[in-house]
This record gives C-alpha cells, structure tokens and sequence, in this order.
C-alpha cells in the first residue's frame, strides 16, 4: 500500500484541520503560537509533531522531511468584519507572511509542498477593496503555484451559519486533471464577492488563477435542536426575568419569529446574538436577533458577552434561554465527543470559534486534495 500522504498544520489550535484531514493523511509537523491551544492540541493528539513558536520565527531546518500539504488556517482578526480593518498588513493576519516566507524557503531547498490550503473568512475577499486578496494570490502564484478558491458554508455539514474561504494551490510542476478544473467558476462555491474579486487580479495573477471544480454540496441531515445538551455542566438556565428582558431587546420581525415558535405548539430550538444596530433614529442600540431555522447562527470567539451565541428552547409556552455549551460549539464544528475540550468554558469557546469546520474539511480533502495528490504521484511514478 501507498505510504500516505504527509502534511505541515499552521495555525494548528486544537487540530482541527487534522481531524478533518483524517486516517487518510499523516500530520508531520504542528505549529501554533498559543500555549493553551497547544494544550489542547497535546491532549487530543500527543506532542511529537506539534511546535510552540511564532511562525515567523521558523525556519525550514524546523520542518521534517517534505510534505504533501501544508495547511494554515491563518488568522483572520484583521479580516474579520468585527476587526480593524488593518488586512494582511496587521498584526494578527499578518501571519500569513511568515507562512509564504517557509513555503519559499523549502521551495529554494526543493521542498515546496505538492499542494497549500489557506482557510479564513469571506471578508479575505474584500479587504482593502479587495487588494488583501489579490496580493495573497499573486504571492502564491509568486512562489510557483496555480490558486483557486471556493467558498464552503458549514451549513451543507453541520447546522451552523458558517461560511469560509477556502484557497488551494498547486505546484506549477503538477499536471491538473481536467476534471478537477473548470472553464468558469461553480455558482455553489462561487459567490458574488469571490467572482468580483477575480475579476480585479493583474494579467499574471489571473493566468495563474483556476476554477477548482467540487461536486454539489451534500444534504445536512442534522438540525440545531439534534445537538442540544439535555443537561450541559458549563452553562446555566437563565432566569425568567432574564429571558424577558432578551426578549425586550428585540425588533418586531425577531419577536414575531418567537412568537410564532410559541404559537407551533412544538418544541422549537433557535439561536439568538445580541448585536449592535441602529434605531429608528439612528442611534446604536443593542438588539437581540432570533432564529428558528434549525441553524446556529457563526460561532465567535468569546471576547465578550454579547459574541456569546444563546439558544432558546420554546416548549409547552414558555421561552428559556442559556448559552450555548462547549461541548454543543464543538458538535457544531463537527468535533466528536470524544475530542477533549479544556476545562475552562472561555478557553473551550475560544479553542471552537477559532477553528475550521472539520467535514467542511473532510469534503475538501476527499473531492480536491486526495484526488490532485494521487494524479501528482501517480504521474511521478509513470
């Protein structure tokens, strides 16, 4: 049997790429910079690949071997709608720098992984009008690689609102099967502000651009109510008062969706943010905004309150309310329950909302990365 294929993680966490990436893949390296995330990545996959650093501070002698993949999910604060603005240029986004500056490196030893996969969210898209992308690509195509990208909702996996950039490329070298390429691009994983976004590339970063083809996103069959705790030890029933008082923060259309998940006689689960929005007078005012669509609504790292997603349970005529757990967060990421979460219910959320959705992963490697490797090695062996 073919030995499998080998990858680098960046931006590891807790390993949620690599739990996404499955038996299928052998993780040879790890790096994150966090120490408690890298506490979790040891309590869920031991410590022989992982390395605590800055990545700018690595260097290829730090990497074994050479890999198949790398991957790095990068971080996204500076893309973020809730961010600064400060793009590719800031500190925390700016990371992926330090990420192009290995892959050029192993590139001059001979190295350069056979495929890269970058993951962030869509506001990549539309950073500094559009230039963060631009330039991220041409810097891959810079390195000697063909790039193509698809935006995949964690929807079609698991029932969380949860869309994500997802950039993969090639090594120039590879010959591309046509049927993992397109003419044009897929309106499933194509929307609107990738395909604008394309569209503003030079002629040498467009030349190096491709329409990665995917087959059509599968059917979820999970809903939020499926997920829910029956009896969660991180999180607490909220008291009635301060239920009503939820519900008093919210506009009309949000207390009519309530109001008619009472009036369904069901049991009904939906979600529910507070965000900031303007009144009828323009001032900011804090609203809270209900679901009942059987989706949780994208899962946000911890920084306060009012990112704290809630659920609410509308059964027999009453409304309760209680944060989403951890354990419930991470079975919106598609974790199982046997991945070890940390004790904390801060630390656990922040581990959760700051990473990948793992069958959102999964699907991608099994439709595009597996397929774009066996034709690469199978080739090399011809």
């Amino acid at each position: 049997m073919a030995e499998r294929p080998g990858f680098y993680e960046f931006f590891a966490g807790g390993g949620m790429a690599r739990a996404g990436l499955g038996a299928d893949w052998r993780c040879l390296f790890a790096n994150d910079v966090d120490a408690k995330k890298g506490e979790s990545y040891r309590a869920n996959w031991g410590d022989a690949e992982l390395r605590l650093a800055d990545v700018h501070a690595l260097a290829p002698a730090d990497l074994p071997g050479g890999a198949d993949l790398a991957w790095a999910s990068f971080p996204c604060q500076d893309l973020s709608l809730a961010g600064a603005g400060a793009g590719l240029s800031g500190a925390r986004s700016g990371a992926f720098w330090g990420f192009h500056a290995l892959i050029r490196d192993l590139s001059a030893e001979g190295r350069a992984p056979a495929l890269l996969a970058l993951e962030n969210v869509v506001g990549l898209l539309t950073a500094r009008g559009g230039r963060d992308f631009a330039d991220l690509v041409a810097a891959l195509a810079g390195l000697g690689y063909r790039v193509g990208a698809a935006v995949i909702d964690a929807a079609h996996f698991t029932p969380q609102s949860r869309p994500r950039l997802f950039i993969v490329a090639a090594r120039a070298d590879l010959s591309l099967p046509a049927d993992l390429v397109g003419e044009s691009p897929a309106p499933e994983w194509t929307p609107p502000a990738l395909a604008r976004a394309v569209t503003q590339f030079d002629a040498a970063t467009r030349a190096a651009w491709r329409w990665w083809r995917l087959p059509a996103p599968p059917r979820r069959n999970l809903t939020l109510a499926a997920l829910v705790e029956e009896a969660p030890a991180d999180v607490a029933w909220r008291a009635p008062h301060e239920t009503e008082r939820l519900m008093g923060m919210m506009a009309p259309l949000h207390r009519a969706r309530v109001a008619a998940a009472l009036a369904s006689g069901e049991r009904r689960v939906g979600a529910l943010y507070r965000r900031m929005r303007r009144d009828e007078e323009g001032r900011r005012v804090q609203r809270a905004e209900a679901r009942f669509d059987g989706l949780a609504g994208c899962l946000r790292t911890p920084a306060g309150g009012s990112s704290r997603q809630t659920l609410l349970i509308v059964e027999n005529g009453v409304v309760r309310s209680r944060l989403i757990s951890a354990r419930e967060a991470a079975r919106l990421m598609g974790l199982p329950d046997s991945y070890r979460l940390p004790a904390g219910y801060t630390d656990a959320c922040h581990l959760v909302g700051d990473g990948v959705c793992v069958p959102a992963v999964r699907f991608l490697s099994e439709h595009l990365l597996l397929p774009l490797i066996g034709r690469a090695r199978a080739r090399a062996a011809a």
